[in-house]
């Protein structure tokens, strides 16, 4: 048996087969940290930032990403979410802005991907 759940014996690409799979309630959280200068985590944080609201288009970004992750990530499967959210933590020590993504459906495989 093949270790690798995306390759098939014969060494090609396939898409998981979970139509045995039941469907069930789905939930996945994915975060990452931003690091930047003092003065640009004050603008972003203050809301001051040029070009715009800078948090504002990362949330809408991401909400699209997660929608499109079948057509971002080869061989995902197509997931009808539930629920996509977008937040962010400020961490003034460090001048890190937290990115949070949780996602959920109802289905036969998970959501990591998307979020």
């Amino acid at each position: 048996m093949n270790p690798f759940t995306h390759i098939d014996n014969n060494g090609d690409a396939v898409m998981v087969d979970v139509s045995g799979k039941a469907v069930t309630a789905r939930t996945a959280v994915a975060c990452g940290r931003i690091s930047m200068s003092r003065e640009c985590y004050e603008a972003v944080r203050a809301g001051a930032v040029k070009k715009g609201d800078v948090l504002g288009v990362a949330r809408i970004a991401g909400i699209m990403g997660a929608k499109r992750t079948s057509d971002l990530i080869p061989l995902c499967h197509i997931l009808n979410l539930t629920k996509c959210g977008v937040e962010f933590i400020f961490h003034d020590d460090t001048c890190e802005l937290e990115g949070r993504c949780t996602v959920k459906c109802n289905g036969k495989t998970g959501v990591e991907m998307e979020a």
